[in-house]
């Protein structure tokens, strides 16, 4: 959903590709960091776009927590709004229009980070969260639950990967090897 801040432009964009934004059945949140769930609930207000979370991150964003939603770090306090479909437990899925999405929880960014994905035409695309950025103590981060996470998205075996920063990697032995490299060698961050 992006932070919020630069929302007109996102719906231009999203208008730009030929999509309507009222068509938007869902947004999918993958964790609570306020650079990606900000602008959440303009699409409910705006659009009647349901949004999905896990659970565990919803239920911080449920309370308006601006230090583990990182929201202070854009010098905003975190209005606390609602999720509509908690994703909750190790993995799932649930439809959207004609796409199927597979989830699986992957914490250790946040307690209810997710990875997500969908095949088709013969290729599994992963939405890998924030698997690559740092790990900050003052968020809370855990590393060994994270490590344990980017192990999970590795079985997953995908052969397109898109980070919530880093941009796309293609090729499912390229995505083994970027995931490798990170549990390797992340540390957390004070």
């Amino acid at each position: 959903a992006g932070s919020g801040f630069g929302f007109e432009k996102t719906v231009k964009n999203i208008e730009d590709l030929g999509f309507n934004p009222k068509s938007l059945g869902h947004v999918i949140l993958t964790h609570c960091h306020f650079d990606h769930m900000g602008a959440a609930p303009f699409f409910r207000y705006y659009f009647g776009t349901k949004l999905v979370m896990h659970s565990l991150d919803a239920a911080i964003i449920a309370r308006g927590d601006s230090r583990l939603t990182a929201a202070i770090c854009f010098k905003v306090t975190l209005t606390p709004f609602p999720v509509d479909i908690h994703l909750k437990g190790e993995s799932g899925s649930f439809t959207s229009g004609s796409w199927e999405f597979n989830w699986i929880h992957t914490p250790g960014h946040t307690p209810g980070s997710i990875g997500l994905y969908v095949e088709r035409s013969g290729e599994r695309l992963l939405f890998g969260q924030d698997i690559g950025a740092p790990l900050l103590e003052e968020y809370d981060c855990e590393p060994e639950a994270w490590r344990a996470s980017v192990r999970k998205l590795i079985d997953l075996d995908a052969t397109i990967f898109l980070d919530g920063h880093g941009g796309s990697i293609y090729g499912a032995r390229e995505i083994r090897k970027f995931l490798g490299r990170l549990a390797a060698t992340r540390k957390i961050t004070a």
